[in-house]
């Protein structure tokens, strides 16, 4: 199943961002799942997925948007992912 969601944004912030069309639409999309991910929302899997992206591009991508590849894991929830892997 897919949902859309329409955000309704003044030009000027995609002026502001200097990007346009499907490239403002793609960053708002890209910055939206980062920041899911980093608030521990959304797993990087799905986040990949949802992007069209490896796990490994999405957690790559992650540097751009300085934001830890661990997101909000404390030490026992790394390592069950370490051991699931």
């Amino acid at each position: 199943m897919k949902g859309m969601i329409n955000v309704e944004f003044p030009e000027s912030l995609a002026n502001t961002l200097r990007l346009r069309g499907k490239d403002f639409k793609n960053e708002m999309r890209t910055s939206s799942l980062v920041k899911l991910f980093e608030l521990g929302k959304v797993s990087s899997g799905t986040a990949a997925r949802v992007l069209g992206l490896t796990r490994l591009e999405f957690l790559d991508l992650l540097e751009k948007y300085q934001v830890s590849a661990l997101g909000q894991y404390d030490r026992d929830e790394l390592n069950e992912d370490i051991a699931n892997a």
